[in-house]
């Protein structure tokens, strides 16, 4: 194609060696070496994860350790020199984790599917993506997947700040083999997505139920006489939105990209620093509690018998041993009798002597007392 003003081709755009300054070509030249060692450098590791791999083979220890993948990473934070931000080690080191696991068994991970869900991130942003994953259609199918052993690990949401918890998985906590052995937390963006790219013409905005409230402001004003559909899953939505043109979803980028639709209106959640907080569960006959990391959580399920001071008794042993309350959720009993179960994490590690005996005078407390699980906190 000519350049009108001159009347001589135009340059191509795709700059060639010659073009290119001098200072940037040994820049890049160094990269490229870079790039070479660091490949070797990892299929060393990988080389090393092997033969850990055929040491817990003989053992018969598991391959995924939670708590020694924390310290790892906190590890590598205190002592990077930068320019890398600390905020890109934990990711990085991550996936190449993730990577090396899968050469000694591949992990398999049920979570809330179908693709492009937030459960999905949950699970990817956690163990890396060198999982085997395994979608599951509702939150009840994840806990049984993982129970009936077709899953190692099983990611469950359990608290978003704007909405709070997700009562289905604390209700299914009460009653399950599993317990928890990490949590991730994630910032959660809800956009509109449809097949159109316009806000005319929807007669349906079709979300998981907790995504619909988390952007009822928004809708509200936006789109206030459109029917609102619950759906098992964001994913799912996208997914009926790519059939029908008058339904929009509410999702994530990703799900759009994955359904072919288009980002009608961006970032629509009422609270801009929406977070969902994931439970890792499994099952403890076959992956053992994690060790203490140093920056632990403990969650229990507990019930009184309902009597004056019975609340007091429960918070005496914590404040009589200094361990700190970070949460505290009540669900009912559905007893009809007005009784309740308290939701509690701990900070700190049963394996530490002043968070043992608090539990154990908490439990003396208690008509009920279970441990949920006791897991590195997300601090990445």
């Amino acid at each position: 194609m000519a350049d009108p003003t001159s009347g001589t081709p135009a340059a191509n755009p795709a700059a060639t060696p010659a073009t290119i300054a001098p200072e940037l070509l040994a820049l890049r030249e160094q990269i490229d070496s870079l790039d070479q060692d660091l490949l070797a450098l990892l299929n060393r590791r990988a080389g090393l994860a092997l033969a850990v791999g055929e040491l817990k083979k003989k053992e018969g220890s598991v391959v995924f350790r939670p708590e020694r993948e924390a310290q790892v990473i906190d590890g590598l934070k205190a002592s990077n020199p930068g320019p890398l931000k600390l905020d890109s080690v934990a990711p990085i080191w991550r996936e190449i984790m993730s990577a090396c696991r899968a050469l000694e068994t591949p992990t398999r991970v049920a979570y809330l599917g179908p693709a492009g869900t937030f459960s999905e991130e949950a699970a990817l942003g956690y163990f890396g993506s060198s999982i085997v994953r395994v979608p599951c259609t509702s939150i009840d199918d994840v806990f049984r997947t993982t129970a009936a052993g077709a899953a190692d690990f099983g990611v469950v949401p359990v608290e978003n700040s704007t909405e709070g918890v997700v009562a289905r998985s604390l209700d299914i906590f009460l009653t399950t083999p599993l317990f928890i052995i990490g949590e991730t937390s994630l910032f959660v963006r809800h956009n509109l997505l449809r097949k159109e790219n316009s806000l005319e013409g929807i007669e349906v905005v079709a979300a998981h139920p907790q995504a619909l409230a988390q952007c009822h402001g928004w809708l509200s004003s936006h789109l206030p006489n459109v029917e609102r559909q619950p759906m098992a899953s964001n994913a799912e939505a996208a997914r009926q939105a790519a059939l029908n043109p008058k339904l929009a979803a509410i999702a994530s980028v990703r799900a759009g990209s994955e359904y072919g639709l288009h980002l009608v209106s961006p970032a629509i959640q009422d609270d801009t620093h929406n977070r969902t907080r994931f439970a890792i569960v499994t099952d403890p006959h076959r992956h053992p509690a994690p060790k203490a990391s140093g920056h632990d959580c403990t969650s229990l399920v507990v019930s009184v018998v309902n009597r004056p001071g019975a609340m007091y008794d429960i918070l005496k042993p914590l404040k009589a041993h200094d361990v700190s309350m970070t949460r505290f959720e009540s669900r009912p009993a559905r007893s009809g009798q007005w009784e309740y179960y308290f939701y509690i994490d701990l900070q700190g590690h049963p394996d530490e002597p002043h968070v043992h005996t608090a539990m154990q005078e908490l439990r003396q407390a208690c008509a009920y007392f279970k441990v949920l699980g006791t897991y590195p906190l997300d601090v990445h």
